[in-house]
C-alpha cells in the first residue's frame, strides 16, 4: 500500500530488486515456467491526455467493464427479494442464478451415484435419474462481484459434487445432515438487502421497536420494481410478449426471455408472485397462476417443451424466443440445470 492509501488491483511477477529501482514501472505477469506471457497484452497500457501527459490505464479493467454492462443489473435472488419486499418468507433461488446462465456450472451428463451394488448400472441410473438427482461441478470459478454468489461458487468448487436437489437442501439449510450445516447461507435477506441499497434501489432507516431501534430497507427508487411487475404482467397475461430493454435488464443481456421466465417461476414458487398482479381482476389472476403453472411444468424439464399456444394462447412467442436464446449445443448441459432448479421448485411446499 503506498502512502496515499491506493492499492494494486492487481501484482504482476516481479523479478528481484526491479520494483525497488523505479516504482512507476509494472511487469507483465510470468507464467509458470517463467515464460512472460505476452500473448494477454501488457499489465498496464498508456493514452494521451489533454495536457500532453499520460493515462495509465488497465485494458482489462475496460473489458470487464464492458462485459458487466451487458449483464442485468440485478441478481434472481434481489428481483425476488423485490417482489416480496413484505414477505418475511420468500424463498431465495440461490442455486438458479443469471452466472449459471454464463457457464460457470454444469451437469454431468453421466455421473449419478447408483446405491451398491449396483455400481457397474450407472449409464442405466444416469439415463434415468430425474435432473434434480444428477451431479453438477463448476467448471469456472471466476468471481462475480456478488457476495452471494461468489459464497456458493467457492463452496461448489471446494467441495465434493452433488446433485441440484442436494446443493438447494444444503444452502437453504432443510438438511438433517449436522455434519453438512455449515453449507447454510447465513442472513440471506438481510444481505441481499443491502447489496440493494449499494445499488440505489433501497435506503436503510432506523425504525423504534419498543425497546430497540431495527434497521429497515424501504425502496428508495421504485423504477426497478416497477420494471419487475410489468415484466411479470407481461409473461403471464400478454399473447405476445415483448421485453424492452431497460437500465435493470439491457438489450445485449443473454437470455433475456428465459431469465425472465425463470423469475416469474421462482416467484412463483416463493409465493410473491400475487405482489405483481394485485391491481388485476381476480379472474385475470387465475390465468395468470394458470399460465406460470404451466410454464413450470413445460421449463422444468429438458429439452424445454414449451408448447404452442399455451393457456389461452398467452406467451404464443415464448417458445421461438427461448428457443433462439439457447440453440447452441456447447449450452446444453448449462440449459438442464437451469430445468433442473426449476423441477425443485415444482415440489416446494408453498406451491402445494
Amino acid at each position: 500500500m503506498s502512502a496515499g492509501g491506493l492499492t494494486r488491483r492487481r501484482g504482476g511477477g516481479r523479478a528481484g530488486g526491479a520494483d525497488e529501482q523505479d516504482d512507476s514501472r509494472v511487469s507483465s505477469p510470468v507464467s509458470r515456467n517463467g515464460s512472460a506471457m505476452d500473448q494477454r497484452g501488457p499489465e498496464t497500457s498508456f493514452t494521451s491526455g489533454e495536457n500532453g501527459h499520460k493515462i495509465a490505464f488497465d485494458p482489462r479493467d475496460l473489458s470487464e467493464t464492458e462485459e458487466r454492462s451487458k449483464q442485468p443489473k440485478l441478481t434472481l435472488m434481489e428481483e425476488v427479494l423485490l417482489l416480496g419486499l413484505k414477505d418475511k418468507q420468500v424463498r431465495l433461488p440461490v442455486l438458479l442464478e443469471r452466472e449459471h446462465f454464463l457457464r460457470p456450472t454444469r451437469m454431468h451428463r453421466h455421473r449419478a451415484r447408483p446405491p451398491w451394488p449396483y455400481k457397474h448400472a450407472e449409464g442405466f441410473f444416469a439415463a434415468t435419474l430425474s435432473l434434480a438427482d444428477r451431479v453438477i461441478e463448476v467448471i469456472d470459478d471466476t468471481l462475480t462481484g456478488e457476495v452471494l454468489l461468489d459464497e456458493a461458487l467457492k463452496m461448489m468448487k471446494s467441495s465434493e459434487k452433488m446433485s441440484v436437489n442436494s446443493w438447494i437442501d444444503l444452502m437453504s439449510g432443510e438438511t438433517w445432515n449436522l455434519m453438512k450445516i455449515g453449507y447454510q447461507l447465513k442472513q440471506v435477506r438481510e444481505r441481499l438487502a443491502k447489496g440493494l441499497v449499494d445499488k440505489g434501489i433501497l435506503r436503510t432507516e432506523k425504525r423504534n421497536f419498543l425497546l430497540f431501534d431495527m434497521a429497515t430497507h424501504p425502496v428508495a427508487d421504485g423504477g426497478a420494481k416497477d420494471d419487475l411487475h410489468r415484466r411479470v404482467r407481461n409473461i403471464c397475461t400478454n399473447r405476445t410478449v415483448i421485453i424492452p430493454p431497460n437500465t435493470w435488464l439491457p438489450e445485449d443481456a443473454e437470455f433475456r426471455y428465459l431469465r425472465t421466465v425463470v423469475m416469474v417461476c421462482a416467484a412463483y414458487a416463493a409465493n410473491v408472485l400475487e405482489n405483481a398482479l394485485v391491481t388485476m381482476s381476480h379472474e385475470a389472476r387465475e390465468r395468470a397462476f394458470a399460465q406460470v403453472d404451466e410454464l413450470l411444468a413445460e421449463y422444468s424439464q429438458y429439452p424445454f417443451a414449451r408448447r404452442a399456444g399455451g393457456s389461452q394462447a398467452i406467451g404464443a412467442n415464448l417458445a421461438q424466443a427461448i428457443n433462439d436464446e439457447v440453440n447452441r449445443k456447447d449450452r446444453e448441459l448449462q440449459m438442464e440445470i437451469v430445468a433442473a432448479c426449476l423441477s425443485v421448485f415444482t415440489r416446494l411446499d408453498s406451491l402445494l
